[in-house]
Formats: structure tokens, C-alpha cells, sequence
């Protein structure tokens, strides 16, 4: 270990020490949070709230007595805080700020989504709040992409937070949005784990369908991580670990009208090897070059394997007045690997380095305005860079590989809002953007060099027009977006549709409908590029051979909430065009075929979920069919998508006692398409595959396992801590996620990458 290395990881552990030493600021022990009464208040009276999300921040209440009434004890509230609350039909129940003579409200189901913590609103929008959040099996920490997993339409076709599929897309074909700024990386330890700190995060709002028209790209759903915007009354912080890193956080006020926000994780895999990063180890570099060497040919060796990741965050906030306010975000995310290989080559011991690096640097500095209380304005700026790296050096053939993908992406954004009367409001806005993108391959043996660049500016204009009843039972928003690809000559206009009409008190409807594009997307020029960990790379649409990526998606759902019963259901048809074979991650006779073409998917989402007291279950449930078009392949005939999955199944359920938490689930799913091999296996010299898609691997399955118990360590200066115990796969399933076939000397090979094993992981964390 490095004398760097160690000075890392010793002021990682002072930091987490000096966490643990900080006195929470304030005490009023009499009072507790109104956000945490807010969902009794519903379940005891029946009622729901409507309020915008940082309306119930920090807001400290009295507890009320056993036979306080309903109007007793929202009267109680309101003389002890700043907040009105407004009865409107007998159920539903406004709270607004008194000195906001305007206020949107944002109608939230506060029953459990599958989970505390896991909401969804009048626009069919799933909301997640990492500090609310409780368990889900096998996850003990608000791990915010392997959360949404959990929800209905949402899955990963290789169990990682890297390949995150919403209803038949690729992942690329998400939008990635922290702080409003887009990010290029979602994943430390190259996929399987989330590279957000979930404690650093105030809310994740997950859309599969009727985007905002203020957003573009992301043609198959959008995930937004937002931070606080405004100074939170006290201090906030925490530190945490587990068997693959530790972490910390803190939000310190440094007045009333300012607040710095840290945050900081680093894991321990190149200081300890626990048991959990040697299964994660041989999951992700499975089918790799690290593993991949013919030892038995040249005698070659793997050693001084070394791997680690970190990412750091900041956040500056400044409430210059009542009416501006400013911000500035900061976040940087790191995975580095590296190892040497050695062989003895003409009776001497010859050993070389490889290794790979993936890093995403962004910065944002946004301004709000509100001009007067219907009319105010936010101008944005943020950059975000994306760098992949890799070093792979050939002993036998005396040759080094050097790949690297640059993305460096720039964008202004002017969005602005005003509040025509209490039942219209209009948003609109523009953005400019230019990404560039740089490819470069480099051989040592014999001499090649490839370096090319590619550039694109973007403008776009949107606006779009909210309608809310007097009722609130009845909600409209309907929005276009321009958007003009400068490189390509391409203008688009996009219509965005979100509907709800609310029946009864119970049951309502949810019309959505959506036009996007995107002129980036990843693709695979060949399965081992960059060491054949992070086979994609980024690259610009061109017109041609990439040409931009157009969608269309259309559902219709219900939503039924009564008694601790919450039934959901959504039929949607999604049609996405421009895609390539390079971007679908073929491994069958199209993986070295350039052709482009469509892909179009239907299904239904359903969601069951019931409490009693204690107990939350739920069950969650997608039926669909996805099938590609491609004019050039197959005969020009559909074939299933490599991501079609017809039956996707969660089973789970949560279990409260006293200070602990069970929670137990089950995951099943049809096997992904393949393509199996013919008799005779190989023809000319080639493989003779059988149709494309036509045969399934065996149904994946997986149970999974996780408790908790909290512990209250200072009652008077609120400081409690969490210790957590998840098992993934606690029945050792052998799941195979994919299945591939090699030739080599006209023999042909079957490869398999199987998921993860019974992965136990134990966690410790510290809150105040």
C-alpha cells in the first residue's frame, strides 16, 4: 500500500471520527418534526396533503393529544407556524406559506409507495427522499439506482446501476439530471454501485413518461436528483460504512442566509479485501482482460490488482434577499483500476501495467429570481465533463492500447414562470448546449492513431400551460419544445402531455403522452474496448450511420388509494427510431453490422401495495413485448429485443419492530433473448447462428434479505445511529445474464456471465 493511499484512507477515518463528534445544534424536545406527523394526520383522519416539498422543512410542531379534532389541530398548527392549512372538499388539504401570496401546490399520495420514502404525485411521477427513506430487501441504505429498480417498468438486464432500462430503453436513453446538471456516469465500481451519495440528496423524482417540456434528451425516462435550494434551520450531517466503502456528509449554516454543503466517499477496496468486494471483484471483471489472459499459452499472470473510487460533492447556498437567491454545485466521481501482468517470454520475466480510469467532473451556478409573487425567472450554467481511459498493454506481441472517450458538455438555460390566476400558470424557457466529443485509439505495434472529434450546438425553446381546477381534481399540463441539432440541420417541435382527472375521493386517471430526441447515445465498436469493463463510449449523432433518436410514447393509467390500499395501473406504446446495432450491444451475427433501425415496445405496469400497522407489502408487476425493426437485417422481418423481458416480478415486503426493520423480497423475470448456435456449428468459417432472439436464458430469480436497528445515542442533542445487515441472493441462485459464443481454431466456445451470488454486506451509520 502506497504511503498516498494511506494518508487517504487515515483522513477518510478522521473525518468519519470528527462526524461522530459534532453536537447537533438546537433542542427543543417538546416539538417534533411536522413532516413526520403529516402521514398519521392522513391515516387517522383520512385526508391528504398538498404542499410544495421544502414547505414542511424543518418545521417543528407540538404533538397533539389523543382526541384532538382534525380542525383543533390544524388550528394548533398554524399558531405556532407560519404555515395556512386550507380544507378544500371535506379531504384534501392545502398548506401554504402565509407570506407567499402565491404558492404552487405539488399534491403528494402520502401513503407508502412500496416504501417509506417512495411517493408518487398527480403527475404520475415517482418521487423518492433519501432521508425518509426506511429499507428494501437487500438494500439497507438509499442506494438511489438500485431503489427505482424496485418500481414497476424499471429494470437492469445485467443487474447493475450502470444499465438502468425503463420500459424496453437502453440506458443511455436516459437522462441523468443531478442538481439540473447532466451527468454522463451513474456508477462507481464500474456499474454496481449508484456514484450519488444518497445523503447528499434531497429528492429523486423518476418520470417513465409525459416529461416536462423544459427537458430534452432521454428518450426512454428521466432520473433528476435534487439538492436543497435553500439554507436548512440547523445543522445536518452524518457519516456512515460498510464493507465496500465510508462516507460522510455535513449542511452547515453558516447564517441565516448562507449554508456550505459537503460531501465526500472513498472506498476501502485497495486498503481491505472484504469478502463482499471479492464477490463484487469477480462479478464485474468477469469476461475481462484482468481475467481473460491466456495463462495457459504464454504463462501469463495477474498481479498487484488494485482498485478504488471516490466522489466528492459541494453545494453553496445564498439567499441574497427574500426574493434571490443563489447557488453553485460541485461534483466529481472517480474509478480507478490498475494491475500488471507477467509473463516469462524468451526465458526472462517480462512484466507491463494496464489499467483503466472513468472520472465525471460537473459544476453548475444557477440564479433565481421572483420578480413578484406570480412572476420569477432562474438563469442556469453548468458544465459537465465525462473522461474514460484505458492502458492495455499485449506482452506476446509487444503492444500497448491506449483508448480514451472524452465528453465535454456546456450548456446556459433561461427558465422562466409566471402564475396567470389560481388556475393557470405558463412556463417557458430556452437553452443552449454544445457537447464535444473526442474518440482516440492509439497501437504502439504496429504504429496507428486514430483521433477524431465531433461537436454540436444545440438550441431549444419550450413553454407549456398548467391548468388546475378549483377542485384540484382536475389537472392539465400541455407543453411543445424546439429543439434545433445544429450539426445535423435538424429542427424538431415536441408536444408533452400530462393529464389527471380525479373521479372520487379514491380513484383517479392518468393520461400521458410524450415527442423527445436525443443526438447522443453510446455505442460498442468491440467487446473488449477499454479492457472489456466499459465497453461504450459516447458519440454524437450524425445523420447518417448515427443518425438522432426519436420517440413516442403514449399510456393511459389508474390509480386507486383507499384504506392503506394503493393500486396502480398503466398501459403504455413506445415507439423509438435511430437506433444502431452498434448501440444494442449485439454479441451474435450482428455484432459487427452497422445498420440502423427502430425498436417499439407495449406493455402494462401494475402495482399492488397494502399495509397493516406494521406491515407494508406489495407487489409489482410489468408485462410487455419489444421487438426490433431493422429493414437491412433478418430479412427486414421484427425480432425481440435484446431487452425484452416479458414478465418482470417483484415480491417484497417490510416488517417494523420497535427499533428494527425486516424486509424480504423476491425478484423474477423471463431470460433475456439469445441466439443459439446451429448444427453444424460453423459454415465458411464463420459461426452459424440460428435466428436472431429466438430462444430465452433461463428465468432469472433472486431473493433477497435486510434488517436494521437504530439506536438512539444522545436523545437530548438528537444524535442516532443505524446498523444494517442485507444478504443479496441469500438462496446462491446461479443466474446466467448473458450467453455468448467465441471461435477459436473453427471450434466453437459458449461464454456465460452469470450475476452475483449470496452477497452478504453490513453497514454502520451515524446521524444527527
Amino acid at each position: 500500500m502506497t504511503k498516498k493511499r494511506v494518508l487517504t484512507f487515515f483522513t477518510f477515518f478522521f473525518f468519519f471520527l470528527n462526524f461522530q463528534c459534532v453536537i447537533a445544534q438546537g433542542n427543543q424536545e417538546d416539538k417534533i418534526l411536522l413532516s413526520k406527523l403529516v402521514p398519521k394526520i392522513q391515516k387517522q383522519f383520512d385526508v391528504v396533503f398538498s404542499y410544495v416539498d421544502n414547505t414542511l422543512d424543518a418545521i417543528l410542531v407540538t404533538p397533539p393529544t389523543e382526541n384532538t379534532s382534525l380542525e383543533n389541530l390544524l388550528d394548533g398548527f398554524e399558531s405556532e407556524t407560519n404555515l395556512r392549512f386550507t380544507i378544500i372538499n371535506g379531504r384534501y388539504i392545502a398548506i401554504t406559506v402565509f407570506k407567499d401570496q402565491i404558492q404552487e401546490l405539488d399534491e403528494v399520495y402520502l401513503t407508502e409507495y412500496i416504501a417509506s420514502g417512495i411517493s408518487t404525485n398527480r403527475t404520475g411521477q415517482i418521487t423518492i427522499k433519501p432521508k425518509n427513506f426506511s429499507i428494501l430487501p437487500g438494500v439497507t441504505e438509499p442506494d438511489v439506482l438500485l431503489t427505482i429498480q424496485a418500481l414497476p417498468g424499471i429494470s437492469s438486464i445485467n443487474e447493475t446501476v450502470s444499465n438502468i432500462n425503463i420500459r424496453g430503453g437502453t440506458n443511455d436513453q436516459n437522462i441523468l439530471l443531478w442538481d439540473n446538471i447532466k451527468m454522463y456516469q451513474s456508477g462507481h465500481f464500474f456499474g454496481l454501485i449508484s456514484a450519488f451519495n444518497p445523503y447528499f440528496l434531497k429528492k429523486v423524482t423518476v418520470t417513465k413518461n409525459g416529461t416536462s417540456a423544459q427537458h430534452g434528451d432521454g428518450v426512454s425516462g428521466m432520473i433528476q436528483m435534487e439538492l436543497d435550494a435553500h439554507p436548512n434551520d440547523s445543522l445536518i450531517a452524518g457519516a456512515g460504512m460498510n464493507l465496500i466503502h465510508i462516507d460522510g456528509f455535513a449542511k452547515v449554516q453558516l447564517n441565516k442566509k448562507m449554508e456550505v454543503q459537503v460531501s465526500a466517499r472513498r472506498s476501502i477496496t485497495d486498503l481491505v479485501e472484504t469478502p463482499t468486494y471479492a464477490i463484487y471483484f469477480d462479478r464485474i471483471f468477469q469476461d475481462s482482460d484482468i481475467t481473460n489472459n491466456n495463462q495457459a499459452t504464454n504463462n501469463t499472470t495477474t498481479t498487484n490488482r488494485d482498485f478504488y473510487f471516490y466522489d466528492m460533492s459541494t453545494k453553496f447556498i445564498y439567499d441574497i434577499s427574500k426574493t434571490d437567491n443563489l447557488q453553485f454545485s460541485f461534483l466529481n466521481i472517480f474509478n480507478d483500476l490498475s494491475y500488471t501482468e507477467e509473463a516469462t517470454l524468451n526465458n526472462q520475466r517480462q512484466a507491463v501495467n494496464s489499467g483503466i480510469t472513468q472520472r465525471n467532473f460537473a459544476t453548475g451556478l444557477t440564479y433565481t429570481r421572483e420578480w413578484s409573487p406570480a412572476f420569477s425567472t432562474q438563469l442556469q450554467f453548468y458544465t459537465s465533463n465525462y473522461n474514460l481511459e484505458a492502458t492495455n498493454f499485449n506482452i506476446t506481441d509487444n503492444q500497448r492500447l491506449f483508448q480514451e472517450n472524452d465528453l465535454a458538455d456546456s450548456a446556459i438555460k433561461l427558465h422562466t414562470k409566471y402564475r396567470i390566476n389560481e388556475n393557470f400558470t405558463i412556463e417557458s424557457g430556452y437553452q443552449f448546449s454544445e457537447i464535444g466529443i473526442t474518440n482516440i485509439q492509439d497501437v504502439s505495434n504496429p504504429q496507428f492513431r486514430s483521433d477524431r472529434k465531433e461537436v454540436m450546438r444545440n438550441h431549444a425553446v419550450y413553454s407549456e400551460v398548467h391548468y388546475f381546477s378549483d377542485s384540484y381534481r382536475t389537472m392539465l399540463t400541455f407543453g411543445i419544445r424546439g429543439n434545433r441539432y445544429g450539426k445535423i440541420d435538424t429542427f424538431r417541435f415536441e408536444p408533452r402531455l400530462n393529464f389527471r382527472q380525479q373521479f372520487s375521493n379514491h380513484f383517479s386517471l392518468l393520461v400521458l403522452g410524450e415527442y423527445k430526441s436525443q443526438a447522443i447515445s453510446q455505442v460498442i465498436d468491440l467487446q473488449n474496448d477499454f479492457l472489456g469493463i466499459e465497453k461504450r463510449r459516447w458519440t454524437l449523432a450524425n445523420g447518417t450511420s448515427v443518425p438522432l433518436i426519436e420517440s413516442k410514447q403514449a399510456s393511459v393509467g389508474v390509480q386507486y388509494n383507499k384504506n392503506n390500499l394503493l393500486i396502480t395501473a398503466e398501459a403504455y406504446v413506445k415507439d423509438v427510431d435511430g437506433i444502431t446495432t452498434r448501440s444494442q450491444g449485439f454479441q451474435n451475427q450482428f455484432q459487427f453490422v452497422n445498420a440502423v433501425g427502430s425498436y417499439t415496445t407495449h406493455g402494462i405496469d401494475v402495482l399492488f401495495n397494502k399495509k397493516w400497522h406494521d406491515f407494508n407489502t406489495w407487489l409489482s408487476y410489468s408485462l410487455s413485448k419489444n421487438d426490433y425493426e431493422f429493414t437491412s437485417l433478418n430479412n427486414g422481418e421484427q425480432f425481440p429485443n435484446n431487452l425484452d423481458i416479458t414478465h418482470n416480478l417483484t415480491l417484497g415486503g417490510t416488517y417494523s419492530w420497535n427499533d428494527f426493520e425486516f424486509s424480504l423480497g423476491t425478484y423474477f423475470r423471463t431470460g433475456r433473448p439469445t441466439t443459439s448456435v446451429g448444427d453444424p456449428s460453423v459454415v465458411n468459417g464463420e459461426i452459424n447462428y440460428n435466428s436472431p432472439n429466438a430462444e430465452n436464458l433461463e428465468d432469472y430469480f433472486r431473493t433477497d434479505f435486510s434488517t436494521t436497528y437504530r439506536l438512539t445515542l444522545s436523545k437530548k442533542k438528537k444524535i442516532y445511529a443505524k446498523i444494517g445487515l442485507s444478504v443479496w441472493n441469500i438462496f446462491d441462485q446461479q443466474n446466467v445474464l448473458n450467453e455468448y459464443y467465441n471461435l477459436d481454431n473453427q471450434v466453437v466456445s459458449q461464454i456465460q456471465n452469470r450475476a452475483l451470488g449470496i452477497t452478504p454486506n453490513l453497514s454502520f451509520r451515524v446521524d444527527f
